[in-house]
């Protein structure tokens, strides 16, 4: 071992204690496996041993013989930090979670690995420790307002996982003036410093503009905004020719009529239909999609960009794309009278939709029409239009498709999606609701359909030994207590689920979902049904997918915008080619990147869209709304604005006509006096108090009946104790007589 420091020598001293933990090692033995021979290093680690001694880490069991104290381990994980700035982190190895209290932190910071010292339990047997050494940095960079004083300035950072501001020296300020947003950089953190210092590496302009309030967004997930000057030119020098040579490699659908079904504002179409009306009478159905893996190869700089980004991210006014647009709109999206390079699974499928022969492979396509959802949709409710045939045959097919499903237990988790209208210049001026149609259900069913056999290729197998390592899209089974706490609040509005079995509570909960339709509780309804679910996630690990009823199930379909979808793609060429089985530990770790970024992409247009609410109510403060209960916390109520699907906060403290407190069992908050409830659900008339753009927050107040003549919760303690000094009063005249 080289020469080093204490504090980290006596981190590897720690290492080989816990890595054996029923081991005696006296100083010799320590030195040794630390490769030190210095006589002067070696006096060192016996001072070191006798530190951790005295800091309970250690015991000496016998003179110069050290064991592990049981109380005490050394191990690693990612910090979970709290808003108020304490922190968790799982252990993997000891399958717990530790508490680390602030003092402990040791400036670790949320989603940094860590190396930490476990050595205790409290009194209610929780692990507690200390961090010891911060392996990796899980943020590099931060984003924040810059608040300048004469010589230094403070990044203001609003991040809720990030408890500091930064402290940045007047020379590393990079031209950002008073009231900027910007990005900096962490360069030392002093053990005794409050604060990190940092230099600011980006200055994005003033607050409030939208392009700098989206490039915010982007940088506080720490998502890119723009591809590198060397992945563009790396995608501009690919060949949109297609050589005769790729061509005998595929099966030909040019001649077989095709088409795509798209947003209307949609650049990149990753998936296209070709339907085929065979001689028996049975239809073929064509699912092709972009072919992303032939032009974007392994180990290239584009392939690199593509898994760092892992998914394309939807904000509010834009879409980030995963590959550079040259690929993502030109040579791989599926234009119409284009030849085109696909990776397809292709059915053959009776009137009953009734699979009778299936094929996967490369194929060459030439879309002959581009639809939307809105030109499709009309085809199907008038039974007119350019290909009307093919259209009605596919959504036929689709609605059996998707009626099997139901009956085998899926889910229908099915809601409304809003959206903000911009103007030029990015500022929302209304806001409409985009809802589910036959048109978009008749893609996800076909879509579905190619997710799910691809993933029964590879999963299902005879034996163990023929298992192969492939990339699942998994969705666990329910926890029981949330379920239990679902059914009980439902019950409240006189709607039932049975959770005995899958089947039932599929069942039951598609039952719900119908009859409660556009009612007035049916978004709060179906939100607490989507929360008591797990999440999904990408794997190797195949558990199925609860929601959608699936033994096995994958990502195949879009590629332009998932990084999973590639990596699927690639495996099951190397399948379908009779390769051995890739290694399952890399697919694992690529799968946990995957989900990782997805979440982050997840928050991010969450943020956008906070944002664009809380300014398109900035000008309606002090207008009043109808809105619904849809979450109750002990600081106050949330409640969405029926008319814009807007939500805002309550707080406790500005329910000023009587004393409030959190009833949790019942989903609401309980007037001492009044005996008053705001419940879940509940219809409620607010009035906008506050829109904090900054903060992307919104605070309502109560607008109640008759407000002006109604007691305050002063006059109502003074009543109160008028009444109970009336009933002494009328005691002891009672005693009197």
């Amino acid at each position: 071992m080289k020469k080093t420091d204490k504090r980290k020598l006596k981190i590897e001293v720690l290492k080989i204690f816990s890595s054996s933990p029923q081991k005696q090692f006296n100083y010799k033995q320590i030195s040794k496996l630390l490769k030190i021979a210095n006589k002067n290093e070696r006096k060192l680690v016996n001072k070191v041993l006798y530190e951790l001694v005295n800091s309970q880490d250690l015991k000496e069991m016998q003179k110069g013989k050290f064991i592990l104290n049981f109380v005490s381990t050394f191990t690693t994980g990612i910090v979970n930090l709290s808003k108020k700035g304490k922190g968790i982190v799982y252990s993997s190895e000891l399958e717990e979670e530790i508490f680390i209290s602030q003092n402990n932190l040791n400036h670790a910071l949320h989603g940094d690995t860590v190396e930490l010292t476990v050595y205790a339990r409290s009194k209610n047997l929780v692990l507690e420790g200390r961090i010891d050494n911060i392996v990796k940095r899980g943020r590099e960079q931060f984003v924040g307002t810059v608040s300048l004083s004469l010589n230094f300035a403070f990044l203001l950072i609003k991040d809720k996982y990030m408890p500091y501001d930064i402290f940045v020296p007047g020379r590393l300020l990079k031209g950002a003036k008073q009231g900027d947003k910007a990005i900096a950089k962490i360069i030392e953190w002093p053990e005794n410093a409050k604060s990190p210092i940092g230099e600011i590496v980006e200055v994005l302009g003033k607050s409030g503009v939208h392009e700098v309030e989206m490039h915010a967004i982007l940088a506080e997930f720490d998502l890119p905004h723009k591809f590198p000057d060397n992945i563009k030119r790396s995608a501009d020098r690919l060949s949109t020719k297609i050589s005769d040579e790729e061509i005998k490699k595929r099966r030909d659908f040019r001649n077989i009529t095709t088409l795509t079904i798209d947003p209307a504002d949609a650049k990149d179409f990753d998936d296209a239909l070709s339907l085929k009306i065979l001689e028996n009478g049975n239809y073929e159905i064509g699912i092709h999609i972009a072919d992303v893996t032939h032009y974007v190869g392994p180990r290239t700089l584009v392939e690199k960009e593509a898994f760092n980004r892992a998914t394309s991210v939807y904000l509010v006014d834009r879409v980030i794309p995963m590959i550079p647009e040259k690929l993502s709109n030109n040579i791989c999206s599926l234009q119409p009278n284009k030849d085109k390079l696909t990776f397809a699974a292709v059915f053959e499928l009776d009137s009953d939709a009734n699979i009778k022969n299936q094929w996967f492979g490369r194929t060459i396509i030439n879309s002959n029409k581009r639809f939307n959802y809105d030109e499709v949709q009309e085809i199907i409710d008038t039974r007119t239009g350019v290909m009307r045939k093919e259209i009605l045959i596919l959504n036929e097919l689709a609605k059996k498709t998707r009626k099997k499903r139901f009956v085998t237990g899926a889910i229908s988790f099915e809601r409304g999606e809003i959206r903000f209208i911009l103007d030029d210049n990015g500022k929302p001026t209304g806001v409409k609701f985009i809802e589910p149609s036959e048109s978009h259900q008749l893609i996800e069913e076909f879509m579905l359909l190619a997710n799910k056999k691809v993933a029964e290729l590879i999963g299902k197998t005879k034996s163990k030994s023929s298992e192969k390592a492939f990339v699942y899209r998994v969705h666990d089974e329910p926890d029981t207590e949330k379920l239990r706490s679902f059914s009980k609040f439902i019950k409240k509005f006189g709607y039932n689920v049975s959770i005995a079995s899958q089947k039932s509570i599929s069942s039951s909960f598609n039952k719900l979902f119908k009859e409660l339709g556009q009612n007035s509780e049916s978004a709060v309804i179906q939100g607490m049904a989507i929360r008591s679910m797990a999440k999904a996630l990408y794997t190797s690990e195949n558990i199925g997918h609860y929601g959608l009823a699936f033994e096995y199930y994958t990502h195949f379909t879009s590629p332009i915008r998932r990084y999973p979808d590639m990596m699927v793609h690639r495996l099951l060429e190397r399948y379908l080619q009779g390769k051995k089985s890739a290694n399952k530990k890399i697919i694992e770790e690529n799968c946990r990147h995957a989900s990782s970024m997805e979440q982050r992409a997840v928050m991010a247009e969450r943020a956008s869209k906070k944002y664009k609410a809380v300014e398109f109510m900035n000008d309606k403060v002090g207008e009043e709304f109808q809105g619904i209960i849809s979450s109750v916390t002990e600081f106050g109520i949330f409640v969405e604005i029926n008319e814009f699907k807007i939500e805002g906060l309550v707080l406790i403290r500005e329910m000023d006509d009587d004393f409030y407190s959190f009833d949790e069992n019942n989903y609401c908050l309980l007037g001492h006096y009044t005996k008053k409830k705001y419940q879940l659900g509940s219809q409620v008339k607010i009035k906008i108090l506050r829109a904090n753009i900054e903060k992307r927050q919104l605070d309502f107040g109560l607008v109640t009946e008759n407000q002006d003549n109604e007691k305050s919760k002063h006059d109502l303690k003074r009543e109160n104790k008028s009444k109970k000094n009336k009933n002494k009063s009328r005691k002891k005249n009672r005693k009197k007589y």
